[in-house]
């Protein structure tokens, strides 16, 4: 019952607030999306009555809806801005994010809350991928576990942790989908109001996760990023970043790469199947 889970979750925060401190004084590194997930996390977190600290990670493709929500709502979670922003990095990177290769995520996301215990909104039920994701893991793998597992490990292993390291906990990793609407509708808790428009999650526009039907979406609802995206894309083409692909495809052009991007194919055989449907006319 949802009752069970929400008084799992607090317990977990007030049993791992001790060790959060030890590691900041400011207590837990809280990593708010605005999402659903997260503002579960939040509000668990301001039940548990533990220290925390909430921070979201602007990327700069985030839906500005999104923004203004979290602005007006949670006045007290501190926006992180980026160096620089993700056009910008694509440029830098000299390619766009794929599922494979997500700077995006490492740069502008993951590398908040260096040498603390972060909390994170990740629930089983979100994925396969998160299906065997478990409520404590620290960097790179080394622990994966419950938080009793990971106190008798951290006696052991007393490096395990150090520096720009950090340990993940997911309070409501076992939650279903059901179990946070309910929570937030229980509780009167405003959200985004994308959600109301169709939305199933509320990340980063045109994000390489997303299905191809999720980006059409973005396209129709959010068409300046589309232009913005192929804007970039033609700047690296002129700026060489894809001389090998424009040597082997002849007037190889920015859209032409920004389809092949969003199909989730490679490029040489999106291009290459192109080519030969243009050639039967």
């Amino acid at each position: 019952m949802l009752k069970d889970k929400i008084e799992y979750s607090i317990s977990l925060l007030k049993k791992a607030e001790k060790l959060a401190l030890t590691m900041s004084d400011k207590g837990f590194y809280l990593a708010f999306s605005g999402g659903k997930d997260s503002q579960c996390l939040y509000h668990i977190a301001k039940m548990a009555g533990v220290k925390f600290e909430a921070h979201f990670s602007l990327t700069t493709f985030d839906p500005p809806e999104l923004v203004h929500f979290i602005k007006d709502n949670y006045p007290d979670v501190i926006i992180e801005r980026p160096p620089l922003s993700f056009l910008q990095l694509c440029i830098k990177k000299k390619m766009l994010p794929t599922m494979r290769v997500r700077f995006c995520c490492a740069v502008l996301k993951e590398q908040g809350g260096a040498g603390t215990v972060t909390l994170i909104g990740i629930r089983n039920q979100e994925s396969a991928r998160r299906s065997g994701r478990k409520e404590v893991e620290t960097k790179g793998g080394k622990f994966v576990g419950t938080l009793d597992q990971f106190n008798r490990y951290k006696e052991t292993e007393i490096n395990c942790v150090k520096g720009k390291d950090k340990i993940l906990i997911s309070p409501i990793i076992s939650w279903t989908n059901n179990d946070v609407w309910t929570f937030i509708r229980s509780n009167k808790i405003p959200y985004c109001k994308l959600y109301d428009e169709g939305y199933t999650r509320i990340g980063c526009l045109f994000c390489p996760m997303s299905s191809l039907k999720s980006i059409r979406r973005d396209e129709i609802r959010f068409p300046k990023y589309k232009i913005a995206l192929i804007k970039t894309i033609d700047k690296m083409l002129k700026n060489g970043c894809y001389s090998d692909l424009s040597d082997q495809f002849e007037n190889l052009t920015a859209n032409d790469l920004y389809e092949a991007w969003i199909s989730k194919e490679k490029l040489v055989g999106f291009l290459t199947k192109k080519r030969d449907q243009f050639n039967i006319f």
